[in-house]
């Protein structure tokens, strides 16, 4: 029994159905939030310490994230806090009235940084829909285009965004107690990243120009050069179409592949090293880091990378293929795995908008799956976008982005979420490279310039901001493994013949026809559900990962989790009087979900007149 908050039973053979007796089954109690907003007015008023903290825009995509905070600086604690979406992009309602096929291309415009995942996601969403089922090869090089993509992704993270918040620079400017113990640490890991103490690292992750800010910089460039060899372009590929990929793939263009993957296999050992020496430093110099960004480990994944031999698009067999992929769906509450089935876990989603700039849609059109599995009014497919704009208020709507729920829990989404859920669930076939333990990863690197090496990361104790970008860290080794492993698949089936890398469809003139897609983003879950009427799209629905983390509150009131992750973080930050304070451990912790874009931040204290305007083009650089 995997839900415990919605009306879903199990019968004796697994089957699933709606609990009896429930007048309305998925009603849900709404929470008013006036009397807290009431409370913290008060507090507000009477307390000079007490501030309204405001960063309008976070890093983000597009700048598109604003988040609201009030802190109380004598006691150095978050007391309230509110993450805004603050842009309506609509690509759910220029979806609609489409061709199917157009879904790949225009979805893929959603994001500058990963439209490939996006292109795919669509695609997988109408094989499902229509029963496409890609050749092996289309399957493997779709495979190979995704690990590709997340090399691109984890270095930027880690390197141009999360990681100047660990810099010198920053570091003197908001723990300058840090720098003189750090220059006596020394790194553990010198043997692979050649680093002698934990201030020279420090000192090469200062922006725009730490040698491991310029070199992380060129890595990405390296990723983008791999994909386009297959993709077309970046970040809006050509080559990604349902049933496949439509390019020319042989021996020259996996051999271009591989020149540049190759750099990854060092390039892997170096960055888990230098992010293990650096976080260890932190939280030995004071255990209250740990608290920095911390939530319970209650997150989902739809698992990606498909095996060739298991894929075959339909939902009927979705639980099979989902659970033969290299990294494995599912979800986690507190660290447990309670389900690792693409059918419980589509079943499970809900979206709420109590708290978003939408109208809430009426119609319950789909009430179970193909396979009879209860599905809410509040499913994506049977949501409506509907847009409704609006004046701000804490006590009522205050983002647009919906409130997305598993079993009514809000869901914690990033690239590290498939690496705990494989680790945990060990239910990934046997790997080359890869041994999920159930308490750790371990990952077999092969040589190149340095000696081969079996990294191992490990479930932690404590879920908090440096863990979520340690185990980043570890994506990297663990997505070029998955890469080699696709690499050599796709090789074996060059060499047999198997060259074939998509098949013909039609688009059906009549009938319903609904699919989803599962995937991920360099974030973490991504879904696309998809309804084609009479041969056009009549719904459309997309899930990102950021969807899922910057989710303003539930109806019944719980935060999303970059509110709850900012809410349990203390202050840290060392400064004389409440206008020196920056807010470096809220926006660590924020960044810890990966933020993307360049940004400007604003930080503004409630009854005075010091606005703070910063040019933070790598989240960091304009601490001065």
């Amino acid at each position: 029994m995997c839900f415990k908050n919605l009306p879903i039973a199990f019968d004796e053979q697994g089957n699933a159905y709606l609990k009896e007796g429930l007048a309305d089954p998925y009603e849900h109690k709404i929470v008013d939030l006036g009397e807290e907003q009431e409370v913290l007015k008060g507090l507000l008023e009477r307390n000079g310490f007490i501030r309204n903290i405001d960063y309008d825009p976070v890093t983000r995509v597009a700048g598109a994230l604003a988040f609201h905070s009030v802190v109380d600086l004598e006691k150095r604690k978050v007391l309230s806090t509110n993450s805004m979406a603050t842009l309506f992009r609509g690509y759910e309602v220029i979806l609609k009235g489409r061709d199917p096929r157009d879904a790949a291309y225009i979805s893929s415009r959603a994001c500058g940084v990963c439209g490939g995942v996006h292109a795919t996601t669509a695609a997988l969403a109408i094989e499902m829909a229509l029963g496409i089922k890609p050749p092996p090869l289309g399957i493997v090089m779709r495979n190979i285009l995704l690990a590709i993509e997340y090399l691109y992704d984890h270095p930027l993270h880690l390197f141009l965004l999360a990681g100047p918040d660990y810099s010198e620079e920053l570091v003197r400017e908001t723990n300058p107690e840090l720098l003189d113990k750090a220059a006596n640490t020394k790194a553990k890991n010198k043997d692979v990243h050649g680093y002698d103490t934990i201030l020279d690292i420090m000192k090469d992750l200062n922006p725009l120009k730490g040698k491991l800010y310029l070199e992380a910089l060129s890595m990405t460039r390296v990723a983008r050069e791999a994909y386009v060899l297959i993709g077309g372009k970046y970040p809006h590929p050509q080559s990604v179409v349902p049933g496949g990929l439509s390019v020319t793939v042989n021996i020259t263009v996996l051999n271009e592949v591989y020149s540049r993957l190759i750099k990854f296999f060092d390039y892997s050992q170096k960055v888990t090293g230098i992010w293990d020496d650096v976080f260890d430093f932190f939280l030995e110099s004071n255990p209250e880091y740990a608290k920095c960004g911390i939530r319970p480990a209650t997150m989902m994944d739809t698992g990606v990378w498909d095996r060739p031999e298991h894929y075959d698009a339909s939902f009927e067999n979705c639980d099979k293929w989902g659970e033969a992929r290299w990294s494995t769906p599912g979800v986690l509450v507190d660290g447990e795995v309670v389900t690792t089935k693409l059918t419980e876990l589509n079943a499970g989603i809900e979206e709420f908008v109590e708290h978003s700039y939408y109208e809430k849609w009426d119609g319950h059109r789909f009430k179970e799956d193909a396979n009879g599995m209860p599905l809410s009014p509040n499913h994506p497919w049977n949501k409506e976008t509907i847009p409704k704009p609006g004046k701000q208020s804490w006590k009522d709507r205050y983002s647009w982005d919906t409130a997305p729920t598993w079993d009514r829990m809000p869901m914690e989404a990033g690239a590290y979420t498939r690496m705990y859920l494989t680790a945990k669930a060990q239910k990934a076939p046997a790997s080359r490279f890869l041994e999920n333990t159930g308490s750790s990863m371990k990952i077999h690197v092969p040589k190149h310039y340095l000696p081969e090496k079996t990294l191992e990361w490990k479930i932690p104790e404590h879920w908090n901001a440096f863990e979520r970008n340690r185990a980043r860290a570890y994506c990297i080794p663990y997505s070029a493994m998955v890469a080699m492993e696709n690499w050599l698949l796709a090789m074996d089936l060059i060499k047999n013949g198997e060259t074939k890398v998509s098949v013909p469809y039609e688009i059906p003139k009549k009938g319903t026809h609904i699919g989803f897609g599962a995937w991920g983003a360099g974030r973490g879950f991504l879904t696309h559900h998809l309804i084609v009427e009479n041969g056009v799209i009549d719904n459309y629905q997309i899930i990102t990962p950021s969807t899922l983390n910057a989710a303003p509150r539930t109806p019944w009131g719980e935060m999303g989790p970059y509110e709850e992750a900012v809410l349990n973080t203390p202050i840290l930050e060392k400064f004389d009087n409440p206008e020196d304070y920056k807010g470096i451990d809220i926006l660590r912790a924020i960044r810890s979900f990966d933020p993307c874009m360049p940004c400007t931040t604003h930080i503004m204290a409630k009854d005075t007149d010091h606005m703070v305007t910063r040019e933070v083009t790598t989240c960091a650089c304009g601490v001065e």
